[in-house]
């Protein structure tokens, strides 16, 4: 997802007018028909991970061949929630918000896709320079090749004004012990490609 482009595996789901990122994410969550309230009261960097998650999971996750402790995330931006800290400190100076002060950290976008879906699982948010796909693939193969996790949402969801980009990857543990493939070099082609 990223400056008013959907894709879900390289095929397009969802284009609409680039406007303000609050704008389009509620075109999308529109149009997509997603139905949970909790979204209208979320940040722009919830909403971004939130949908996201609900588009990558859309149709093929099998939530039910795991427990909830068996499905977690690995995540990671650039800006953390500076989105957010900017409009919290300029609300500050009158009187701050408690409605913002709840967004301004990035880890807050977990706890809404692991609420929404009931996933317990670890799970982490990192703040990097770039995308960081080794560092990435080495987490999430390390939580499943020691089965700590079964199932691992993992990648980039970043937003900083007018900017935003996400790039989400379903891992899933095959029968027989072995990691579904998946590699560095994949997520950076499709990180770039976005």
């Amino acid at each position: 997802m990223c400056q008013g482009i959907i894709r879900r595996n390289n095929e397009l789901v969802f284009e609409g007018e680039h406007t303000d990122p609050a704008s389009f994410f509620l075109s999308v969550y529109r149009d997509l028909g997603f139905s949970y309230p909790k979204f209208h009261k979320m940040d722009n960097l919830c909403k971004l991970g939130w949908l996201a998650s609900e588009v990558l999971l859309k149709d093929d996750f099998d939530l039910g061949r795991y427990e909830p402790e068996e499905i977690g995330l690995v995540l990671a931006n650039h800006n953390s929630s500076l989105d957010d800290d900017t409009r919290y400190w300029e609300t500050a100076k009158e009187a701050a918000s408690p409605s913002l002060f709840v967004y301004t950290l990035p880890n807050i976008v977990i706890g809404e896709i692991c609420i929404r879906n009931n996933f317990k699982g670890e799970h982490v948010f990192y703040i990097q320079q770039d995308f960081d796909a080794d560092f990435i693939a080495n987490q999430v193969n390390y939580l499943i090749d020691n089965n700590i996790l079964q199932a691992c949402i993992c990648g980039w969801m970043d937003v900083l004004g007018a900017e935003y980009k996400a790039s989400l990857f379903l891992v899933e543990k095959q029968e027989g012990g072995q990691s579904v493939p998946f590699s560095a070099e994949n997520m950076n082609a499709i990180f770039k490609a976005i």
